[in-house]
């Protein structure tokens, strides 16, 4: 690859930091900010976020097709940012006496710009190269600066707690910081790097044929089921992860942040050597072997006894290793995927499919706190123990934080083994396409 690729593919990169640092407050710390800091409960807050993120879902696929219909990506993405830094503010800068209401109101508001920024962001990434390994470059470049923005955010609100301030505090100075490092980044995106290999006599087909043509690509459905099984099986740790390092294993605020830190370091030093794996094995090969990874850790989760976190630490470096090929790899199997689409169908459609795959993420997640915190609920758990426990209530958190996301990620396993679009099969369709 020359210098000026890696430019191109870094500066396409480098807003994925800023995008990122809301993103592990938004979906780990919010949810237990509003239930308890906020004294929603855990009923309600569930609630307001799963309906919020189910109508966001909605407008995933209402964007891919506009962008592609339009033809650009960048318009979408400069007012989509507009519209997320107001949100932003808004939920996680509550004033007093926010409700539910207020939540879902403006979660929604926050996850439709968000929408509106990362629909066409993704799929402008596959419209970069149409080559099988440099498709992980790409993908790796974004995902590699989303996870220095995770690891901001997730040590940013330790930092500021250490040194006295309140959590609310924390979660506006996220905001800000998000913002600050938004606008040059995307400047610098939407100013110098070129939109991609569109064809500008792109077909745009309407709903019912949409369906039809999803319907007839056998390994989109593959990966888009798997994808969302496994968004189900991260979803429900990402959600339920202070409460149980806090509750199960007894951790304080510094304690977590660490592990928080730890965990994300693994991934982010997890791109350079999936990247180079992927040279020899294909993609859908590596992805299995991580999710594999992923289960045996996780099995040793719940039979941690209070204090260890040293322990759980450890486990957090393999899963967190595995994150880096969740987050890379199939994003660039996706790209595959729209090249068959384009060989047997015509036309450009990569916003419609990453939006499609987009809407699967979100509502994989969705369901993972809109599920668990009504059960938790349920088993009675006490967020406002002092001590951690180990009565049903923490039994029940720890084997839906680990073992249920086992069983959902050997599904995603099973699917993906026999995944028929590798590295062979995509070179033909290169060839056929002429690309």
């Amino acid at each position: 690859m020359t210098q000026a690729g890696r430019l191109q593919h870094c500066l396409y990169g480098l807003p994925a930091l800023a995008l990122m640092v809301p993103t592990l407050p938004a979906h780990v710390l919010i949810p237990t900010f509003y239930a308890q800091e906020l004294g929603l409960g855990l009923a309600a807050t569930g609630a307001a976020i799963f309906a919020a993120r189910a109508l966001d879902v909605l407008t995933d696929p209402l964007v891919g097709q506009a962008s592609d219909r339009v033809g650009r990506r960048k318009p979408f993405i400069a007012v989509g940012a507009i519209l997320a830094a107001i949100a932003l503010v808004a939920v996680f800068a509550p004033p007093g006496g926010a409700g539910a209401i207020y939540l879902g109101l403006w979660y929604a508001l926050l996850y439709v710009a968000w929408s509106l920024v990362m629909v066409p962001y993704t799929a402008w990434g596959a419209e970069l190269t149409a080559d099988y390994a440099e498709r992980t470059s790409i993908t790796s470049w974004r995902e590699g600066f989303g996870l220095v923005g995770i690891t901001v955010a997730a040590s940013l609100p330790a930092l500021l707690q250490q040194g006295g301030r309140s959590l609310s505090d924390a979660m506006t100075a996220t905001a800000l910081v998000a913002i600050a490092l938004g606008a040059p980044a995307l400047f610098l995106l939407l100013r110098f790097v070129p939109e991609g290999r569109r064809r500008p006599a792109a077909r745009v087909i309407g709903w019912r044929e949409a369906w039809t043509v999803i319907g007839r690509n056998a390994p989109f459905r593959r990966l888009l089921a798997a994808w969302f099984i496994n968004g189900v099986a991260n979803g429900l740790p990402a959600g339920l992860f202070p409460l149980f390092i806090t509750l199960a294993l007894g951790a304080d605020d510094g304690q977590m942040g660490i592990v928080l830190l730890i965990y994300f370091a693994a991934a982010l030093l997890s791109l350079p050597v999936w990247l180079r794996l992927q040279a020899r094995v294909d993609k859908h090969r590596l992805w299995c072997g991580a999710m594999v990874a992923a289960i045996l850790a996780f099995l040793a989760v719940p039979l941690l006894p209070v204090g260890a976190i040293p322990a759980f630490a450890v486990i957090c470096v393999i899963t967190g290793f595995a994150l880096g090929a969740d987050l890379a790899l199939p994003p660039a199997l996706q790209a595959d995927v729209v090249d068959l689409d384009r060989l047997r169908q015509g036309g450009e459609r990569a916003g419609l499919f990453f939006a499609l795959s987009s809407m699967s993420a979100k509502l994989a997640a969705a369901i993972a706190v809109g599920i668990a915190f009504p059960v938790l609920d349920l088993f009675g758990l006490d967020l406002s123990a002092a001590q951690p426990g180990t009565g049903p209530a923490i039994i029940a958190l720890a084997v839906i934080y680990a073992w249920v996301p086992c069983v959902f990620k050997t599904i995603a396993v099973l699917m993906m083994w026999r995944y028929p679009l590798d590295r062979t099969a995509h070179a033909d369709i290169a060839r056929a396409l002429n690309i």
